[in-house]
C-alpha cells in the first residue's frame, strides 16, 4: 500500500478564469505556472491550485481548502479592505465568488515543515516555527532544522 505523502494541488472551478487570477492577486503574492483558454495553474509555495472554468456545482457549504501564508494577518488586513466580512482575530475562513471555501493559516503555526532547501528558494529563511508548532513537531519525533527550530 502506497503512504500518501501530501499535495500536489487542488482544482477550484470558477465562472473565469481571468477574474479568478485578479482576485487572487489581490490578496496572495503568486507566480502563474501555466495556463490555457479555460484553465490556469498559480504556484503557492511548492505546491499549486489549478483554477478551471465554467463553475459546474453550487458553492461549497461544507469544504474547504486550507491556506499557509506566511502573514495570515496580512491576509486578512486585504481581505477587510477589499469588503469581505471576516473575523477580527482567530480563524480566518472565507469564500471566493464562487463560493469556494478558504481558510487562511500561519506557517508558523502548523505542525508541517518545509526543507531549509524549499524556504530558501521561496525567500522564506527567516520564517521560524511558533513554540506551540515546535512542540507538536516534537511530541510526533518529527526532528526541525535549524531555520524552523529557532
Amino acid at each position: 500500500m502506497a503512504r500518501a505523502l501530501g499535495l500536489n494541488h487542488i482544482a477550484m472551478e470558477v465562472d473565469s478564469v481571468d477574474a479568478a487570477l485578479d482576485w487572487w492577486s489581490r490578496f496572495f503574492d503568486f507566480e502563474l505556472r501555466g495556463r490555457r483558454p479555460t484553465m490556469a495553474w498559480i504556484d503557492l509555495g511548492d505546491q499549486f491550485i489549478a483554477l478551471s472554468e465554467p463553475r459546474t456545482q453550487p458553492p461549497d457549504e461544507g469544504r474547504h481548502i486550507g491556506l499557509v501564508v506566511d502573514d495570515k494577518e496580512a491576509v486578512r488586513a486585504a481581505l477587510r479592505d477589499a469588503g469581505l466580512s471576516v473575523a477580527d482575530s482567530g480563524s480566518l475562513r472565507f469564500r471566493d465568488p464562487w463560493g469556494n471555501g478558504i481558510e487562511v493559516v500561519d506557517y508558523r503555526d502548523v505542525q508541517f515543515t518545509k526543507a531549509p532547501a524549499v524556504l530558501e528558494g521561496m525567500g522564506l529563511g527567516d520564517l521560524h516555527k511558533s513554540d506551540a508548532a515546535l512542540e507538536e513537531l516534537r511530541g510526533k519525533g518529527l526532528s526541525t532544522d535549524r531555520r524552523s527550530d529557532s
